[in-house]
């Protein structure tokens, strides 16, 4: 598997164009694809020096792997960043990153976190041996190198940012952090609303198998969660929790640490609402940028072959020259929420998160008929006598994220997921839609959605999908969210609340908003193979309704 990674890699780059390498003629994706088989190609510079030969010991006597840039000309001492390397990968991740920094004056460090590369020990999923590890790190500079003890920083893709913030929690050494794709809630990440997150959960425990050397606890929560085994869940919960970066909000706070966060709208591993919630939570230096795409693909794809908005990489620079040097950019001064307009190519900035300026729109549901499919109103439904509309849930339907991760990185290329929305079943979903928007509707932000059912089975999951719907009836995706009862109260009527994914998308004037159920989707693990019901309940004492936050 590792030699057909490095093949692609090879083969990519002959079709890269000559002007993205590094400044010795080094195409990135060559170092990148190296470095998965542990074999550092390093970019050379007359500005700095590389030692790859450097072994730190944890306190449990585990060696950690790592490697090193020094410039060449310090007086006195240097700033430091630390980078930690992604969930399958090791320390020569950031070469290239690396090297840019240290022709900056940084002094850069990169590990390969236990269990992985040629680190000993078993993975620690971010837990406290690797807060110990990232401490021990910082003290192997302070005592190795030149390093101004006052100005550290931390950085990582994934997995190294979430121990970044959890380090920077932790280690108040730690003053800036630059944290991409990270998550805030693990617990939500990988169970949020009750959900196992399927596609995703697979592809870290193959993946730690295969490339790791995976602590047996890993697999074995994640098959509580697959298999919805409640008893243990509080378990695996409580072993999430030591490890969301959101429950250190306050330690953060304390430390004033300097936060930078960059994260894609389709990220459907870490999906953005919880960590915007830490973000809102933070009261130091702090930015994110919000952008199309999915997990680790908007800092990935434009470093390593040259396709895309570099902009989360070149923040982190900013981020770090700013906090580690004390100089003056562009990000000193920006508002510190970004948010790049799906499918417009602009970005629009905000004070903090929830937006001010936001207002919600409540749309009620209002039931379908013989000849009318469900409405989305202004005001309530309000009939005397109660109605419901059934579906059926042996299987999904035209309504969907898609096909998982390539759906959502086409988003970041402005290639939408499109759904034609008549031609949905209506047997195994049910869609409601507004009139013609007199104004096009900026969404920013989370809508959320309020519905009543009835499930005819003590399992059901309920997948929601907000489209845009123009003239000719094909829905763009806006965003969608999820939420699954694993002990469903079979024939109670109950009201279900939860919240989309946060978006930020412009409705033309003229277009339709609408907003689609079923109970299955290529993301999630469903909680049953059986083929059930369930009833949308309408009634005046049953308001079920979308609420749509926008500018």
């Amino acid at each position: 598997m590792k030699k057909l990674l490095l093949t692609w890699g090879l083969s990519v780059c002959l079709l890269l164009p000559t002007h993205f390498t590094h400044a010795d003629g080094l195409l990135p994706i060559i170092s990148f694809a190296a470095g998965l088989l542990n074999q550092g190609v390093f970019p050379k510079s007359d500005a700095y020096t590389t030692d790859d030969d450097i072994e730190i010991i944890a306190d449990d006597g585990v060696n950690l792997s790592a490697n090193i840039f020094v410039p060449n000309d310090i007086n006195g001492q240097a700033p430091a960043i630390i980078f930690i390397n992604s969930w399958g990968l090791n320390e020569y991740e950031y070469l290239k990153q690396a090297g840019e920094l240290a022709e900056k004056g940084y002094i850069v460090l990169s590990y390969s976190t236990r269990g992985w590369g040629t680190s000993g020990g078993q993975i620690n999923t971010a837990g406290p041996k690797d807060m110990a590890d990232l401490s021990n790190v910082i003290d192997f500079l302070i005592a190795n190198y030149p390093v101004d003890p006052n100005n550290i920083g931390s950085a990582g893709i994934s997995y190294g940012s979430g121990i970044s913030l959890l380090g920077a929690a932790h280690d108040d050494r730690i003053k800036a952090v630059s944290a991409m794709s990270s998550w805030g809630d693990l617990v939500d990440a990988l169970y949020g609303n009750n959900t196992p997150r399927l596609v995703w959960g697979e592809i870290l425990t193959l993946t730690g198998d295969l490339l790791g050397d995976m602590d047996p606890i890993v697999n074995q929560h994640w098959d509580d969660i697959k298999n919805q085994n409640l008893a243990n869940i509080p378990t695996v919960k409580d072993w999430a929790s030591i490890r969301s970066p959101i429950n250190y909000v306050q330690q953060l706070n304390e430390n004033n640490t300097a936060v930078y966060l960059g994260k894609a709208y389709g990220d459907n591993l870490f999906q953005p609402n919880t960590l915007l919630d830490m973000f809102s939570q933070l009261t130091g230096p702090k930015h994110i940028d919000l952008v199309p795409g999915t997990h680790a693909t908007a800092e990935l794809l434009p470093s390593l072959v040259g396709i895309g908005d570099n902009l989360i990489w070149e923040n982190t620079y900013k981020w770090f020259d700013i906090h580690l040097k004390g100089e003056s950019n562009d990000l000193s001064n920006a508002k510190p929420l970004n948010m790049r307009i799906k499918f417009e190519g602009r970005y629009e900035s905000f004070d903090d998160y929830p937006i001010a300026e936001t207002r919600n729109t409540d749309l009620y549901f209002h039931p379908r008929s013989t000849f009318d499919t469900g409405d989305l109103e202004t005001y309530s439904y309000d009939a005397w006598f109660g109605k419901d509309n059934t579906i059926n849930a042996w299987a999904g339907t035209l309504f969907s994220t898609q096909i998982p991760l390539l759906s959502q990185l086409l988003e970041q290329f402005e290639i939408p997921i499109l759904a034609d929305v008549s031609a949905a079943s209506d047997y195994r979903s049910i869609y409601f839609e507004s009139d013609r928007l007199d104004s096009t509707m900026k969404i920013r932000g989370n809508p959320s959605i309020k519905v009543n059912v009835q499930p005819h089975y003590n399992k059901m999951q309920l997948v929601a999908y907000l489209y845009d719907m123009d003239w000719t009836g094909t829905g763009r995706l806006i965003t969608h969210g999820v939420i699954t009862l694993p002990q469903a109260p079979w024939g109670e009527k109950i009201e279900l609340n939860f919240d989309m994914v946060t978006t930020a998308y412009d409705v033309p004037k003229g277009n339709r908003l609408v907003i689609a159920f079923d109970t299955k989707d290529p993301e999630y693990k469903s909680p049953t193979g059986a083929d059930y019901f369930v009833d949308f309940e309408f009634s005046r004492n049953m308001e079920s309704k979308l609420t749509v936050p926008h500018l």
